[in-house]
């Protein structure tokens, strides 16, 4: 019968792919686009949000400003695309950011952007389930009175859809990508008709709504308001996360890798754009109000509502719905079905950070930055240790900050801004060594075009991270930026401790000296047939001398070894060590001490019999003095320790082959493109 653990894994996940099978994981466009700008795509359903919550604190006046504020954010959308796109040309091998700036930089700033997009990549998986959670809850009021739970659940589930695979959790995701964005494009078309083709007078549920401006903010407050729009700006900014994904993606691309990551890149920037706008445009034609202190709520530090005459714990519903209600009146479906898409998409979003973390810790892991664990691959062909660890990662930032959206979406930006920037410097770098070589007119015109697209991309991308670093840090920003700084010590710790061990374990010139002589330890707790065989092996290896050693912890049973070794005539001298605290390691260990500190270049070999079980059970019944003893010798310098193992009767029972497949099956290495040029 098949094992119960066994067999649940293999419904969770599917059967192992042979190392061969790689190259059939690879993904064309159509699969590549939901696998990577599921993020970015579903930042539509947030970013909107967010422009007009940091925007309503002067007033509902203030929202006039928000399609200014969206023109803002689609300029930086496309810069960040056109650069980006440089970048997939230059740099296949899916370093990413982190080569782009090892390379061009240095190793300190490419580590700089590796902590910052490990940062980023947890916090895209907490934003979007939380995100995903509250588009739930305006459907199902279970789901958004527990939802820590919920997305705790919801983490698990895209975890076990990642570790079957790359390409299976992409073809699982497609359909609801796709699906959001014909649900969204239609809602916006069917308000765009109804609004400016067909007339009708379309108000949002909070249209009517009286916002009261805080702490006496207004329109044209001076400084106060300039700040107020430069924050929403900021929050707005939310929308180019997961684009970064695409270059750190390129090897699961099909061929032509880099020109199909382009593409899709330009895909995923025209299509955000576009319903970024869409849903400004009928936000502000309907008279949408969004809010953030809508309800008396102290755990986002409402202690009364921002809007007159809503009753305390009332909730609001989120943008889409809103907008999905009054664009499809009467017509349910139409709501519902954009409210699950919504919800979908967002909780799908996560999965971009799935695709772009373990890839990335591969990288570093085989770059020695972060443990070597990270650069193995599962029985599926995917990264599952980097898998893993990002969704318990989430799990934690999300019970931590009990799924508020509005909280964790301030620690956000701030990484993926770091890697945008540092990345266009190294590009520019990367543009500027190429032309001091290149002659060819015609070629040297598109690197300076592409010099030129990077730079502005640098500027922009710089000044929109002072912003936000302006405007968020004591927001929460502040807690990206330290975890990025301990992220950023730990590899560089790392990286030594490895590189401490590489220099203790290269070999010397010199030729190994070999050890004068070999004395043999046989350790005896009873004479049965275990002991004997481990002292025919003990004989059989011809040592210079051998002794059969027992410890003294019950009078009784020690004289009767010694009376069984005497009428068996054994003629090896047993040697009997008291130990009157009824300790077996420690006495051991001196012992065999001794026996090196007269001869420091004598080697001592402890031969330990060992029993073999056919059942897990059967090694509770046994005592496992062995393996705590094997386990302290190996500190031991100049001691060799071997098992001699004796298969009890209950082995000959045990299904070898399936115990030899799980064996087999285990974790293998990962391997970088072969135009890697990232830097170790």
């Amino acid at each position: 019968m098949p094992n119960p653990t066994s067999v649940l894994k293999r419904l969770l996940l599917g059967r192992p792919f042979r190392s061969d099978r790689l190259h059939h994981t690879l993904l064309p466009k159509r699969i590549a686009l939901p696998v990577f700008a599921s993020d970015a795509l579903s930042s539509v359903a947030y970013a909107p949000a967010e422009i007009l919550l940091t925007l309503s604190a002067a007033g509902a006046a203030a929202f006039l400003y928000s399609p200014w504020i969206a023109l803002a954010v689609a300029v930086v959308m496309v810069t960040v695309v056109a650069s980006y796109r440089q970048n997939v040309h230059a740099y296949p091998s899916g370093g990413g950011d982190y080569e782009v700036a090892t390379v061009n930089l240095g190793s300190k700033f490419g580590l700089t952007v590796a902590s910052a997009l490990l940062v980023d990549y947890v916090l895209t998986v907490a934003v979007s389930i939380s995100s995903g959670v509250d588009a739930l809850g305006d459907m199902i009021g279970y789901v958004g009175d527990h939802k820590v739970g919920v997305a705790v659940i919801l983490i698990a589930v895209l975890t076990a859809m990642n570790l079957r695979g790359i390409r299976e959790a992409g073809t699982a995701f497609a359909v609801p990508t796709y699906a959001f964005m014909v649900a969204i494009g239609v809602m916006i078309l069917v308000g765009v008709w109804r609004i400016f083709v067909s007339g009708d007078d379309l108000r949002a549920p909070s249209a009517d709504m009286t916002i009261k401006p805080e702490h006496g903010l207004y329109v044209g407050a001076g400084f106060a308001f300039v700040f107020l729009l430069v924050r929403a700006f900021s929050s707005g900014c939310a929308a180019l996360t997961g684009v970064e994904a695409i270059s750190n993606g390129v090897p699961a691309f099909k061929p032509p890798k880099s020109r199909n990551a382009a593409t899709t890149l330009l895909l995923l920037g025209s299509i955000s754009i576009a319903m970024m706008a869409g849903i400004i445009l009928l936000a502000r034609e309907t008279k949408l109000q969004y809010v953030e202190c809508f309800e008396v709520n102290p755990a986002i530090g409402c202690t009364e509502s921002q809007i007159e005459g809503v009753a305390p714990f009332s909730k609001q519903p989120t943008v889409t719905a809103q907008l999905a209600e009054t664009v499809f009146g009467d017509f349910r479906f139409g709501y519902f079905i954009v409210l699950t898409m919504t919800a979908l998409i967002l909780v799908l979003a996560a999965n971009t950070a799935f695709n772009g973390f373990p890839v990335l810790g591969s990288i570093l892991a085989q770059d020695r930055f972060l443990p070597r664990q990270l650069h193995t691959r599962g029985d599926r062909l995917a990264f599952s240790n980097g898998i893993i660890f990002l969704a318990a990662a989430a799990a934690v930032l999300v019970v931590a900050f009990r799924a508020e959206t509005t909280k964790l979406i301030q620690l956000y930006i701030v990484g993926v801004f770091v890697s945008f920037t540092l990345s266009q410097t190294g590009m520019i770098r990367h543009w500027n060594r190429l032309l001091r070589t290149e002659r060819d007119t015609a070629t040297r015109a598109k690197m300076k075009r592409s010099r030129a697209i990077n730079t502005f991309g640098m500027i922009l991308t710089g000044f929109v991270l002072i912003l936000v670093l302006v405007t968020k840090f004591t927001k929460g920003a502040w807690i990206s930026i330290a975890a990025m700084a301990v992220i950023y010590a730990l590899m560089v710790a790392i990286r030594k401790h490895y590189d401490r061990v590489a220099r203790e374990l290269e070999p010397t010139e010199e030729k190994p000296i070999l050890p004068a002589r070999n004395h043999a330890i046989v350790l005896v707790s009873k004479l049965h047939m275990p002991t004997l065989r481990a002292l025919a092996y003990a004989k059989a290896s011809r040592p210079d001398s051998i002794t059969a050693l027992t410890v003294n912890v019950d009078t009784g049973d020690t004289r009767h070894i010694q009376d069984e070794w005497d009428r068996r005539g054994i003629g090896i001298p047993l040697t009997v060590i008291d130990s009157p605290y009824r300790e077996i390691t420690r006495p051991i260990i001196e012992y065999v001490k001794r026996q090196r500190e007269d001869a420091p270049r004598d080697i001592v070999t402890v031969y330990i019999p060992e029993y073999v079980v056919g059942h897990w059970w059967e090694n509770l019944l046994h005592n496992q003095s062995a393996l705590r003893l094997k386990a302290r010798l190996l500190f031991e310098p100049g001691v060799m320790v071997t098992s001699v193992p004796w298969q009890l009767s209950s082995t000959a029972s045990k299904n070898l082959d399936r115990f030899d497949r799980r064996t087999a099956l285990g974790p293998t290495r990962g391997e970088r493109a072969p135009d890697d040029m990232s830097v170790r």
